[in-house]
Order: C-alpha cells, then structure tokens, then sequence
C-alpha cells in the first residue's frame, strides 16, 4: 500500500483562490483615512464661534434694512394686490376665492380692514400655494390691514437668506471673512432689498433654493467623510492598496438630500421654476459621486457613482421633492369649492368618462388644474412697461418700478415731489457681479475648480431657464432668486483674483500608494480629486508672487493676502455707500424730483 504523498514541503501554488493578498501598504485604517479625506475633502475653518457668531451679525443688519418702516407703502403694490388678497383668502376660505368690484376700491377697503369683497366663489390662480401660506403668517402675526403683516414673512425670509449665503461662502472659502462679505453685499443689494419688503413670491423661491443648495453641500462634506472611513477600513484589511468592492463601499443613508429634496418641493410649491434647480443640483451630486468613488480608488467608478451614488440621490430627491410638492396642496384638497377641486368627478357625472382615468379623482383634477396653469404661463405675452429680458437681469438694464406716488409739493423742499421704488440691484454688486461671473466661468472651466461651479449651479438653476422664455412678458425681479449667487460669484472672484482663496491641490497618489516617510498625509498637504470638476484654481496674483519671488524669507503669502483684503474691502465698501445713494428709491422716501431723477443712473431705469 503507497503511503499517501505529502506535498506541504513543495514548493507550487497551493489553494492560489484563497490567499491573502501580500501586503503593500502596512499603514493603519486611520492613516489612510487622513489621506483619504485630504483627497475628497480639504480642511474646513476652525473658528465655529465667529463661524456663527459673524453671519448672525450680517444677518442682523440685513434683518434690520428689511424691517425697518416696513408698512411703507401703506397700499397695495404692484403684484401684493394678488398675493396677499390670496393669501387672506386662504386663511379665511382654505382656497384663493374671487374677491368682486373694482380693483382699486378693493385695495382700498382692503388696508382699511374691509374684506367684505371676499366672495366664496374660486378664483383661478396660476402659482402653487405655499408662498401665499407663508404671506399668511405675517397676516397672521400683525393682521391683514397693514403693510407690516403683508410683508414680514418676506423680510425674514430675506434675512434668513442673507444668513445661509454667508454659510456658504464660508464653507466654498475657508473663512469666515468671505462668507460674512458675501452675505453683506446681499444685504445691501437693492434687488434683494426691495424684494424682501413687499409680498411678492420669488423671495421664498429664493430661500429654499439657496437653503437646498447649502443641504447639497452638507451632503457632499458627510458622503465624502463616511466614503473614506469605510474604504480606509477597508484598504487597511487587505493591505494591497485595493478595494474588495470595485464600486467601492456604501455610504448609507443620505439625509441632507433628502432635505435637500423636501426644501426644492417647497419651492416648488411657491413657484414651478424651483424643478430646475432639482434637476441641476442633482447632475451635480452624481458628478461628485463620481470623482469621489474614482479619487478613492474604485476601479468601476463611473458605475458605482451613476447606480450606487446616482440612483439613491435621485431617490432621496426626486420622490422627496414630488411628496413636499403635492402634500404644498392640502388646503386645495381639503376644499370642495377650490378652484377645479372637483372636475374628475364633475366630468364622469356630466360625460360618464373623464382623460386619465387611471388616476384618483383628486390627483386627476390637480393634474387638469396644472394644464391650465401650463398653458397660461406659456401664452403669457401680453404687452407691460417693465417687461424685461433676461439677457439684460445680469446689468440690472430694465429694472421693475414697484410704486410710484407724487406728495404734496413743498413736502421735499422742492415743487415736485416723489416717492418711487425701484427694483434695480446695486451697481457694484451687480455690474462688478458681471465681470466676477467671467472670472468664475475661467475657474470652472480652464482651472477646473470645483468651488466654482458651486456659484454657476446657482445660475444655472435660477437664471438660465429664463432665457428660454425670453417670449414671455418677464421682469427683472423674477432675478430676486439669483442675487445670492451673484453676491457669491463677486466675493469668490476678489478672493481669487487677491489670493485669499486657500489652495485646495497636494501630492497627488493613488489610494494604495504609500506615502514618503516625511509625509504623514495630514491636511496640512491636502490632496483633491483627479478629476475634471474637482481640482482647485490657483490665484493669479499668488502664482505670479510665487514665481517672481525666489527668497524663502520673502513675505509673498502675505503681499498676495494684502491685496485681497484690499479688494475685498474696496467693493464691501462701495456696495454699502451704494446702499446709502440708493436707499430713498429702494424704501420709498420723498425726494425732489431731480433727487429722485439723480439715482436713475440709466434711462431704462426710469
């Protein structure tokens, strides 16, 4: 009988499918989730005091210019004469009903406390209900016969937007400095101004746009942070610098999207324009999915950022933002007598069949409802004063006179007298803004920063579309929603070009490549993304510095730091003395006529 053959001392494969990768990279889980995290992530400010404490003081004022006299006008004006009448309405009725008479003896009785010309009849509205909800609250809050509860709810949303941007331009910048400056020139911005002190929609369209935005950017800090934990653990357990997983690791539940989701169906609800910056935010999250899983070493990187990053993104918003929206219509659904509530049904009783019929009665009639409303908005090409294209909202060209009233003669010193309010923004936010979106659209595209295309999102989400609709009777202060990226764009560029931006590129490696024995891979050499949307731009002004200057002892951080704070405080200050010239036709004060006259820098202005 052969003794059984023993192979344990020859040399061969032996069971090759089950061994254990050879180790190449012998650092810890934590090392490796430093250097992850420098790759996705660069160190963000540390003074979370100020961090607060500085936007809380800018909002603060901005609160304060959005206050202060707000029940001036004491009459309805330009567009209040629809949205507040509509939102008294459904405080009282549950649904905007018809109110009966002349226009102008309604408004009249109305701010004297009449509101007997409220019938119960529908009326047909073409915007959803949530931004009348909120004109509701300073109803509410301080009643419905003055100027102070017709427009408090758009001055603190003012603010509150003020406070958000601020935020963001922290979080893009890397100092609180910047984001407090960007919040500023919206404070003082005469657009945003105007548009936070009457009881308008865009105001709110604005707030959860920009709030979404802020949400998107949390999301993106947490999914970074959590995608580099799990593949540090990853990478640490097998040592050979790759992950088990080819899409790489999960990251979980994304909750800041989902956020972002239920603030764009919010918007959604004051105006449909808010669906565009659902969609354009979302191309945004899946690019960045996409350089994150590639900058972390996933070999099937495009799959994984399109169907485990792209398809829970979209799960998280779409959905979320569809629910928020509908649920925007509850008052609609609770009341039999609202516009269309019951057409469905009415349709089956009077013809025995009705189109989509598949879908619930009450869904089906909010469906029939939005054809119409579709269908007036595109039709909309009535002839007005103040119609304006949008190719020239970015110059402020042709701003929209709000009110217009001539006081006694003798009331301003002079023999004609006006109070006028005008919609035009600052000059220096605005026209510096234009040339600020130059420098952003050179940032995102030749130095591919991926800050920048933060800022152009925002206008791609709330201006671009507009230009499609260049046919349609539009004014310049549908813009209200994107003076938060302008006063973004113009700091972000000052930054840029003055060398306050931190610089954002390190050594670059590959996820599993062991790093040399004097660095340690910390954030104090932070590494991006190889990626076309996420590597940073250098500051012209700090490269030129750095190349002309070969002495190690020579200050060139801080000559580059220099003129930044320079710049940044020459523009902060010219928009606040703007602020003062322009103050009288922002907030409706008596002037002379030539005074009035004086401010209107261009004769489309007028």
């Amino acid at each position: 009988m052969t003794a059984p053959r023993d192979d344990t001392d020859r040399p061969g494969p032996v069971a090759t499918a089950e061994a254990a990768p050879e180790r190449t990279d012998h650092r810890s889980a934590a090392q490796i989730e430093t250097d992850l995290a420098s790759r996705l992530l660069r160190p963000g400010p540390t003074d979370r005091l100020w961090g607060w404490l500085g936007p809380l003081i800018v909002t603060a004022i901005a609160a304060v210019l959005r206050l202060v006299d707000l029940n001036h006008p004491t009459r309805l004006m330009f567009d209040e004469t629809y949205y507040v009448k509509q939102a008294y309405s459904l405080l009282t009725l549950g649904y905007e009903g018809e109110w009966e008479g002349e226009n102008e003896e309604i408004n009249a009785r109305f701010r004297e406390g009449d509101f007997s010309d409220l019938t119960a009849d529908a009326d047909y509205v073409v915007h959803p209900q949530i931004g009348k909800w909120l004109i509701a609250i300073g109803l509410r809050l301080f009643g419905a016969d003055n100027g102070a509860g017709w427009r408090f709810s758009a001055a603190v949303a003012g603010a509150l937007t003020v406070l958000i941007v601020a935020r963001i331009g922290r979080r893009l910048t890397g100092s609180t400095l910047l984001g407090c400056a960007a919040g500023l020139l919206l404070a003082v911005d005469g657009l945003h101004l105007t548009g936070s002190r009457i009881g308008l929609l865009d105001v709110f369209l604005g707030l959860f746009v920009v709030a979404a935005l802020a949400a998107v950017l949390l999301d993106r800090e947490q999914s970074r942070r959590r995608l580099a934990h799990a593949a540090a653990a990853d990478l640490a357990a097998r040592g050979d610098g790759r992950l088990s997983d080819p899409w790489g690791p999960r990251t979980g539940m994304r909750w800041w999207l989902v956020l972002a989701g239920v603030l764009l169906g919010l918007g959604g609800g004051v105006k449909w324009s808010a669906i565009y910056a659902l969609a354009v935010f979302g191309i945004l999250v899946v690019v960045w999915d996409l350089c994150a899983r590639r900058a972390v070493g996933a070999r099937l990187w495009f799959g994984a950022g399109v169907f485990r990053g792209g398809v829970p993104a979209f799960l998280a918003l779409v959905p979320v933002a569809l629910l928020t929206y509908v649920a925007g219509w509850a008052s609609w659904f609770a009341s039999p007598s609202a516009y269309l509530r019951t057409w469905a049904a009415d349709q089956v009783a009077e013809t025995g069949t009705v189109a989509r019929s598949w879908l619930p009665d009450a869904l089906n009639s909010l469906w029939e409802y939005h054809l119409r409303a579709w269908d007036f908005h595109n039709g909309l090409d009535s002839e007005h004063s103040y119609e304006a294209h949008p190719a020239g909202w970015l110059l402020q060209l042709r701003p929209t006179s709000f009110y217009w009233e001539s006081p006694v003669p003798g009331d301003c010193g002079a023999d004609r007298c006006v109070q006028a309010i005008s919609s035009v923004g600052n000059p220096v936010v605005w026209w510096l803004g234009l040339l600020a979106l130059v420098a952003i659209l050179w940032m995102a595209v030749a130095r591919r920063d991926w800050r920048a295309w933060v800022v152009l999102s925002g206008y791609a989400a709330v201006y671009l579309p507009w230009l499609t609709y260049s046919h349609r009777t539009i004014f310049t202060f549908y813009s209200i929603a994107l003076a938060p990226y302008v006063a973004l764009a113009l700091v972000v560029a000052v930054a840029w070009v003055g060398g306050l931006l931190p610089p954002l590129h390190g050594p670059a490696r590959r996820p599993g490549e062991v790093p040399d024995e004097d660095d340690d891979g910390g954030p104090s050499a932070p590494l991006t993304d190889d990626s076309w949307l996420s590597r940073p731009a250098a500051s012209p002004v700090a490269t030129a510095v750095a190349t002309t200057v070969a002495d190690d002892d020579a200050p060139a951080p801080a000559r580059s730091t220099r003129l930044g704070h320079v710049l940044l405080a020459v523009v902060c200050v010219a928009a606040v003395a703007a602020l003062l010239w322009f103050w009288p036709v922002w907030t409706g004060q008596t002037l002379s006529y030539d005074m009035w006259r004086a401010r209107m820098w261009l004769g489309s202005w007028i």
